[in-house]
């Protein structure tokens, strides 16, 4: 089939922030998408080369400030990237337009309600989509994505703790009330905001933990590691503590555990080996060979996410590590290679490449 035969049309609704500018990025190259609607209530009127000088030349569509179900009835996909409590409102409308929906909100992130309202001190207005949405990570739930209509991208945390995790989780090698995971993140996982705590002298030469109890993602992580271990959510609990790092863009997790009592023979190489056996046939999760850990240097501004493991002997511990960009395997270019899931492209189209050479 020839690429135009298959073109479908993509609008991103709060296109100007740092997810939605990553999403621009990603689809401007992609070769079966292209743009219909690029919204903004900010910059509406202005071309989007405006906001983002870096594309001139390359997407200079005007963005749009339109009610939300003219943006859903002549695309057949809308992202959202909008706050908390926004997206669970305007979602169902988008739905009804005929449009499928990827929405980077934690709104539709989780299965049980009480715990999504407990975490974002909310009232979900449309609980029934929680039963509806597949959580958009294509490692885990590829074959659910083919047929979703909803899809929730997952946080940048628990992409990066999950992948970690997973086979350790799906094979009972680690004990589930052991896991701790220390994870950092550049600043735009703050999102584009004029705050004090985030201007350059306040950031600069910092390094931080914070939400060192009760930071939402917590509960997302801890859902999913019980989904992956077989059980149901809430059976897993896991300690979280992120920490706010001074460069603009990438994420580093470091997540320790116990093996469990049938894990008998732990070493570094079992580590390796189960990673590679675990993730033989994907194309974005890097295992690393031998003694190289992750770095954010080698994953910035791609779909990559860089794993590898340990085990320390004196400890009894199981050190297992992970590097992506936060706005790419984090949020926006997972996104898209969900979408290429949802459509029945190859999930590498518009991906399978890097930006920074050095």
């Amino acid at each position: 089939m020839a690429v135009e035969e298959s073109v479908k049309y993509v609008s991103i609704i709060g296109s100007t922030g740092y997810v939605g500018a990553e999403l621009v990025r990603g689809f401007a190259s992609h070769p079966f998408f292209r743009f219909r609607h690029l919204t903004s209530q900010t910059f509406a009127g202005k071309p989007y080369s405006d906001i983002y000088p870096e594309f001139r030349g390359i997407v200079d569509n005007l963005c749009e400030d339109l009610p939300y179900d003219e943006v859903a009835k002549d695309s057949d996909l809308v992202i959202t990237a909008l706050p908390h409590g926004v997206s669970a409102k305007i979602v169902p409308d988008l739905l009804k337009a005929g449009a499928k929906v990827i929405d980077h909100s934690g709104d539709f992130r989780y299965k049980d309600l009480a715990t999504y309202e407990k975490s974002y001190s909310l009232t979900h207005p449309n609980p029934e989509l929680l039963k509806e949405a597949v959580y958009g990570l294509p490692e885990f739930y590829r074959e659910k994505l083919k047929t979703a209509d909803l899809v929730a991208n997952p946080g940048c945390y628990p992409t990066c703790s999950l992948v970690a995790l997973a086979p350790f989780l799906k094979n009972h090698l680690i004990e589930e009330d052991s896991i701790i995971i220390d994870a950092t993140s550049g600043v735009s996982g703050a999102g584009r905001k004029s705050d004090l705590a985030y201007a350059f002298c306040e950031l600069d030469e910092s390094f931080k933990p914070y939400g060192a109890v009760g930071h939402r993602h917590t509960t997302e992580i801890a859902e999913q590691c019980s989904f992956l271990a077989g059980k149901n959510s809430g059976d897993i609990k896991v300690t979280f503590t992120p920490h706010l790092a001074p460069f603009k863009r990438g994420m580093l997790a470091s997540v320790y555990a116990k093996p469990s009592k049938t894990f008998t023979d732990a070493s570094s190489e079992k580590i390796n080996a189960i990673y590679n056996d675990f993730y033989k046939d994907e194309q974005f999760v890097r295992v690393l060979s031998g003694k190289t850990l992750p770095d954010i240097k080698a994953v910035a501004c791609s779909n990559y996410i860089d794993v590898n493991g340990v085990y320390d002997p004196e400890t009894d511990m199981i050190k297992l590590f992970t590097a992506q960009d936060n706005l790419g395997k984090g949020a926006a270019l997972q996104a898209i290679q969900s979408a290429n899931v949802m459509f029945g492209f190859d999930e590498t189209a518009g991906l399978k490449n890097i930006v920074r050479g050095i």
